[in-house]
């Protein structure tokens, strides 16, 4: 199985030359969440090798960057004391993160991690406040012409800004092929678009975190990132009360003003940087700071739900469907109603292509009610999934993408509203959930479950297998 979508689909590319194609592929446990790829080119082979390209030098960087014990950060971050010859690709992470906690009074700082680690399972007291205080602002590590010194034996993590600048370089090998044209990188939900195309990002709303579920409105990005930060997909619950995972390095107490912040520049580590910035400084702190950053737009939700654009922030609207109740005689589902299906993904040992994967949901009678999603890449490739594509259901490919706060890899939420393929309320009473996977010479697992709905909140756990180790569907009334 080839793992593009094939260039004949020349609708799909309306920014792009009409010589180009769309290559799109998907892979499970990148930088700790998934990947999704979308390269535009004027031939298979050279999308092909625009990916492998992407793929190495993600690769490479990891090495470099990340927290792994066979990293160059790693390694020399276990050191003490002693300059050490490091790479320019570490150098450069490492003055980035200089600048920006300067830039963000502080905001940004790699010791974070160990301010989250105290929060992870219970409420540290104000003398532990203080000292982690004191032990993450300080300076642990300088820069010399040969090298860098590590100063301090506080746990340190680059994440902050590795994933931004790792998505910035892999675009980067990719626009170098000849023949492509474009190219977007998605990692966990954040962007780089590059070349000639002009992508469609919804923004996730971080009160229904689905990954189906109704944006906050679209953007249009050419030659930008777009970064979302939020607390809304991880983070820490003790003693019935959520905190975020993401720290407030000033206090060291988790941030909460902000739930969900998105920018969009040009370069990505600035959105980055800026939209994780936001979820610490709250809004009044970020639009000030966003003030320096005229060329950024961004969008701020506040833990009440207000939302706060920048002036330059396109205007957008989200399509609601038309609503018909067409049988008042029938208790009907209603806005306050939702389901949410949840499901994880087999994990496997390094990088994996992520399997396709279709949603559905059946009335009493078997029939259809409501597409959730179906995900795949390549049409010819669909009778994999064997019920979907026995009821010989259409699916449409959507090039629209959604930035979102970074999920776990392999963990998905999708949600039904209750609404049918026509947008109408659906009556009330038993339906079946599907979740269908199939992967690329591998194995082949089909859920379903009867649910009845009735107004009345429930959950049921499924039982997991070999492409879905887990699931789980959670009935919300109000």
């Amino acid at each position: 199985m080839i793992n593009t979508i094939a260039l004949s689909l020349l609708s799909l590319t309306p920014s792009a030359s009409t010589a180009n194609g769309l290559l799109t592929a998907h892979f499970e446990n990148v930088l700790g969440t998934s990947l999704d790829l979308k390269i535009i080119a004027s031939s298979e082979a050279a999308a092909s090798t625009a990916e492998s390209k992407v793929l190495a030098e993600i690769n490479r960087l990891n090495e470099l960057l990340s927290s792994m014990s066979s990293s160059e950060f790693k390694s020399w971050s276990e050191t003490r004391c002693e300059s050490i010859e490091i790479s320019s690709e570490l150098r450069e992470v490492l003055q980035h993160f200089e600048e920006w906690n300067v830039k963000t009074d502080g905001a940004l700082n790699p010791a974070s991690e160990h301010i989250a680690k105290m929060w992870a399972s219970e409420t540290p007291s104000a003398s532990d406040l203080a000292l982690a205080v004191n032990e993450v602002n300080q300076a642990h590590w300088s820069l010399d012409e040969n090298g860098a010194t590590r100063l301090t034996d506080t746990e340190l993590k680059l994440h902050s800004f590795t994933k931004s600048y790792v998505m910035e370089k892999a675009a980067e090998e990719a626009m170098k092929e000849e023949g492509v044209a474009g190219v977007v990188v998605n990692i966990g939900g954040d962007f780089v678009v590059k070349g000639d195309w002009t992508e469609k990002i919804g923004v996730s709303d971080p009160r229904n975190a689905g990954e189906n579920a109704d944006v906050l409105g679209y953007i249009q990005v050419n030659n930008q990132a777009v970064a979302t930060s939020g607390d809304y997909r991880r983070g820490s619950d003790i003693d019935g009360v959520h905190y975020s995972h993401i720290m407030d390095p000033r206090t060291a107490e988790p941030a909460s003003e902000v739930i969900s912040a998105t920018v969009a520049h040009e370069d990505a580590v600035t959105a980055g940087a800026l939209a994780t910035a936001f979820n610490v400084l709250g809004v009044e702190a970020s639009i000030d700071l966003a003030t320096q950053y005229p060329e950024a737009s961004y969008l701020l939700v506040d833990k009440e739900g207000a939302e706060y654009r920048s002036e330059n922030w396109p205007a957008t609207s989200v399509e609601k469907s038309a609503i018909s109740l067409v049988n008042v005689k029938e208790k009907l589902w209603t806005a306050g109603q939702s389901l949410d299906i949840n499901f994880e993904l087999a994990r496997f040992e390094g990088r994996a292509r992520r399997p396709f994967v279709a949603v559905w949901i059946e009335d009493e009678k078997h029939k259809p009610v409501k597409r959730i999603a179906v995900w795949y890449n390549k049409p010819r490739w669909l009778p994999d999934l064997r019920s979907w594509f026995a009821a010989k259901r259409e699916v449409e490919f959507d090039a629209a993408s959604v930035t979102g706060a970074t999920r776990g890899a392999g963990q998905y939420t999708l949600v039904w509203d209750g609404k049918n393929d026509a947008g109408e309320y659906v009556p009330l009473g038993k339906y079946t959930v599907f979740i269908e996977a199939a992967r690329e010479h591998g194995t082949y697992q089909l859920i379903k479950q009867e649910m009845k709905f009735d107004g009345k909140a429930k959950s049921q756990t499924l039982a997991g297998g070999e492409e879905m180790t887990a699931a789980s569907l959670v009935y919300k009334a109000k």
